[in-house]
């Protein structure tokens, strides 16, 4: 196996494309014979680096369509199944808010956090501050997100809330119009 202090860049290269499609951490370090440690510290510090990234040149955007929504993780262990000292230790449920551009498919912007009210003003803060002029934002039916539109973007937006419903259709209930009677197949 190959430590980091070896790695060279084509060989660092070759991780990170590894990774960026989809293979696992193990499969990576079997394909490139890379060290898992150091496949798993050039992951992190290719993190970082994105990161900073993202947070420098993603600004000053035009977007006319901004979809937002919530995507539902957790840490260590399910909120159900972690003790008080996990949890003191940042374990449990944890939701990664993401804002896309609706045209380009670009994510504006993303907030790790909680599903609380803190965590929809900080994630819709953000996003107004990477974006230049009035648009559209569509969401779930998630209750924080009206305070935080409001606050963030206050009259520069057209807001709407998507609420979807599941289940089984009603018995009279059709997804189509019936043929007119005289159609035949």
């Amino acid at each position: 196996m190959v430590s980091m202090n070896k790695t060279d860049t084509a060989r660092r290269v070759q991780v990170i494309k590894c990774l960026c499609e989809g293979m696992s951490i193990r499969s990576t370090v079997r394909i490139t014979g890379v060290a898992k440690n150091t496949v798993v510290k050039l992951l992190c510090d290719m993190g970082c680096a994105c990161a900073d990234y993202h947070h420098r040149a993603v600004r000053n955007l035009t977007v006319q369509r901004l979809q937002c929504d919530e995507i539902w993780s957790f840490v260590g262990a399910k909120k159900k199944n972690v003790t008080p000292e996990q949890e003191q230790n940042g374990w449990g449920d944890v939701w990664t808010w993401t804002a896309i551009d609706a045209d380009t498919k670009l994510c504006v912007t993303y907030f790790v956090g909680d599903r609380g009210k803190h965590s929809a003003f900080a994630f819709m803060d953000d996003a107004a501050k990477r974006i230049n002029g009035r648009l559209q934002i569509t969401t779930d039916a998630h209750k924080p997100y009206l305070a935080a539109v409001e606050k963030a973007f206050g009259g520069d937006a057209d807001y709407a809330q998507l609420h979807k419903i599941y289940g089984a259709p009603e018995a009279n209930e059709s997804r189509y119009s019936p043929l007119p009677a005289s159609v035949t197949i």
